[in-house]
């Protein structure tokens, strides 16, 4: 049952601030101290419960998980006076902002907020009794407390995925309404200011939405749904470095485009800012970048007509305890398994160049043969779901028929940015500005109304259930006003974000798998690229092994291994001739298995392209024991990866799979990359397994049955087991740790 109360008006004295401040001090204290002898929440969340309290008389709301807490007063308007990280104790928090900001009409509001803070290096409890209510901004009018989450978009988990991912997370929502100030009784303009917060993990969300109740419709020319004064990572007097350092946080939001990695894809949905409030920083010219705000830098210029609603994207904030690369890491990784599931999904898949009958009956028999669970008809396959014809169609669902008797998910190729559709269509960029991909073309022209027609069509009716949907929409505006999907320049983004947000989740809701090369997970993508030169793959193939495993490194220390797809060329691509292909399989089968392991054993899919995936029965054999060995340990393989030593072609190369929650939590891969045996002692960190003190370990052989038998070994205090490894030349090894 939700909890519904009217804001309260009158001020808060004195002396019922100062008992608050004594026994709030209490109680932080305490939970400090329940953290630093909890277990990490990175090995046990179960005990960090989000929860919401009223306090002060009904003046005054906590939100807390145990791990982050938030502090928001009620009166004399609706402000965050309190944000601070439970694991360290430090606070987040410097001062008083909005809770959010919005112009509409051309006539800009603060919501909600306090105004009168003395100096913004820091928020003495003392003074938010002194803070007053700016009587221009949104005024605060009641609160609500869900106690779950609902789903923000539907998913249809049809394949594999990790036996730990909940649809919806679990948490509870916050929501705070505020009215725009008005003199009469007419009803006025409203904005709700929404939180989340998740159980086990130290990250809230944010949006707002706007309700129009009055008789005339509305514009939103811009907003911020979060406003946030954090305090500064770095403190820099001069010029020359101010800026590179913002604090300690990981921002997501649903807006993401035009690049493989978070901080490329969110640049234009969020910005850390000079506070200028903050006088008193030390650097000289007040630039220190420590006010966070989320909101598009164009835009959205949307209109509400009367009696509707509109919401913003969703953003989340997650909040680091350390500055050590593999944990920060590993939060950012458990944030994507809560708030995007579906990227836990990773089948299998076959990059088909051809598209004629024989080749594509041929492909899916190896493809259920071997093991392999999903068929792309690649780019160059000659297959174009975009051509209207019914022959097409018909083709399409025989193929899926074909397909789906053999228990194969087959799907095909589209290109949308990237290339030039015609004058009239294409985005018309303003004086100075060039496309992101040269050419694109507007995803609210008529042609691109068409083109997003045929896609839900063909996918409603031919039986694919897989989209390749390559050179995606990368965020270019469009200064037509002749495009029948938005007005002008200042609409242009939001409403081609909208159009291509939505055919994704529609997406995610059908249960079709969308391999994506842009950051587009949080509408519902699947996966993106892990990180590669696409020329590198017409390289000598000895060269290609060792890039293979140092994508995979460099790439998943804020993906999982199921995020980020790989490339295997089993025949000739951008170049290189014999020396940089597999083809003729049978004769390269030894690099063939090392790529399949460097892959299959970090638990990342590649594109392995090409006309067939094997070639005569020895090799047919040797994939299929690859891909058995991977499915016997598909949980463990696909949980994160803690990261050993890098490739260097010249030394072992190791990861460890680490997963607590598993009867096997961890699993040790080890390469050697020369041509020579080669022996080592490591020192693993077993921390993030959730094993301690003695285990037991045992080699993992890919040979079909072959196990080795347990040993039982000793974890040191500091948590590190030592462990002796041979690797024959050209070679991998694999170790299982379980519990003794």
């Amino acid at each position: 049952m939700s909890v519904l109360r009217a804001a309260q008006r009158e001020p808060l004295s004195r002396t019922i601030w100062s008992v608050m401040r004594h026994l709030l001090s209490f109680v932080a204290v305490g939970l400090l101290s329940l953290c630093a002898n909890a277990q990490d929440w990175l090995v046990d969340p179960t005990p960090y419960r989000a929860h919401g309290q009223v306090l002060a008389e009904g003046k005054e709301i906590l939100l807390s998980n145990g791990l982050i807490q938030r502090r928001i007063v009620l009166a004399p308007n609706a402000a965050t006076v309190e944000f601070r990280d439970l694991v360290n104790g430090q606070s987040i928090l410097r001062g008083v902002k909005p809770e959010a900001s919005i112009q509409i009409d051309g006539k800009s509001y603060a919501v909600g907020g306090l105004t009168g803070q003395p100096n913004y290096a820091f928020l003495d409890p003392a003074w938010i009794p002194k803070l007053k209510s700016d009587p221009g901004a949104l005024q605060f009018q009641g609160y609500e407390i869900r106690p779950a989450l609902q789903q923000r978009m539907a998913w249809k988990p049809t394949r594999h995925h990790a036996p730990d991912t909940a649809w919806p997370p679990k948490g509870i929502e916050l929501v705070l309404r505020f009215a725009m100030p008005t003199k009469s009784d007419e009803p006025s303009v409203r904005v709700d200011v929404h939180y989340e917060l998740y159980d086990g993990l130290p990250a809230y969300s944010k949006w707002i939405t706007v309700d129009n109740p009055t008789t005339s419709s509305i514009t939103i020319d811009r907003y911020a749904s979060d406003l946030l004064a954090a305090v500064e990572h770095t403190s820099e007097v001069d010029a020359l470095s101010v800026g590179l350092t913002p604090p300690n946080l990981h921002i997501e939001t649903e807006m993401a485009f035009g690049g493989m990695t978070s901080q490329g894809a969110n640049r234009r949905s969020y910005r850390w800012l000079a506070d200028p409030e903050y006088h008193t920083q030390v650097n000289y010219e007040k630039k220190t970048p420590c006010l966070l705000e989320v909101g598009p830098d164009l835009g959205p210029a949307q209109v509400i007509e009367s009696g509707k609603q509109w919401s913003s994207y969703r953003s989340w904030v997650l909040v680091h305890d350390t500055f050590d690369r593999e944990r920060c890491g590993l939060a950012v990784r458990k944030l994507f398994r809560c708030i995007a599931p579906w990227v836990t999904e990773n089948p299998l898949m076959m990059h088909l160049i051809a598209s004629d009958d024989a080749s594509v009956m041929r492909a899916i028999d190896q493809c259920h043969e071997v093991g392999f669970e999903m068929l792309i008809l690649s780019f160059g396959s000659g297959f174009n779901l975009e051509n209207p014809s019914p022959a097409t169609m018909e083709k399409a669902q025989r193929f899926a028929q074909a397909a789906k008797a053999k228990n194969i998910e087959i799907g095909s190729y589209s290109l949308l940015a990237s290339r030039s559709v015609g004058a009239k269509d294409d985005v018309l960029m303003r004086d100075g500005q060039k496309p992101t991909f040269g050419n694109s073309p507007c995803l609210e022209s008529q042609w691109g109304k068409g083109y997003f027609a045929r896609l839900y069509e063909f996918h409603r009716s031919s039986g694919f259930t897989l989209l390749e949907h390559d050179g995606s929409y990368p965020g270019d505006p469009c200064n037509s006003d002749k495009h029948p999907g938005h007005l002008g320049y200042q609409d242009s983004r939001w409403n081609q974000w909208e159009t291509i947000a939505d055919f994704y989740r529609w997406c995610r809701a059908e249960g079709l798998f969308l391999n994506v090369p842009d950051h587009y997970f949080l509408v519902g993508s699947n996966k993106t690229g892990m990180g590669y030169r696409e020329v590198n793959w017409s390289l000598p193939r000895e060269q290609q092994t060792i890039h293979t495993r140092q994508n995979i490194y460099d790439g998943t220390w804020q993906k999982t291994p199921s995020m980020g797809w790989m490339f295997v060329p089993l025949t000739e691509y951008h170049g290189g001739g014999p020396a940089a292909t597999i083809e003729p399989l049978d004769q390269n089968m030894d690099h063939y298995r090392n790529m399949l392991q460097s892959n299959l054993a970090l638990g990342v899919q590649a594109c392995y392209r090409g006309p067939r995936l094997y070639d005569t029965e020895r090799v047919k054999q040797m994939v299929k024991q690859q891909v058995d060995w991977y499915k016997r340990h598909r949980d463990i393989l696909e949980s994160d990866i803690i990261h050993g030593r890098r490739p260097d072609a010249m030394s072992l190369d190791w990861y460890l799979h680490a997963n607590p929650q598993l009867k096997t939590p961890g699993m040790l891969v080890v390469f050697n990359p020369t041509d020579k045996e080669l022996q080592e002692k490591l020192k693993i960190p077993m921390h993030y397994t959730g094993l301690r003190d003695r285990i037991e370990v045992r080699e993992s052989r890919v040979e079909m049955g072959e196990q080795a038998g347990w040993q039982s070994v000793q974890i040191s205090p500091q948590e590190m087991l030592e462990w002796d490894v041979m690797v024959p030349a050209y070679s991998m090894r694999a170790f299982e740790f379980s519990r003794r």
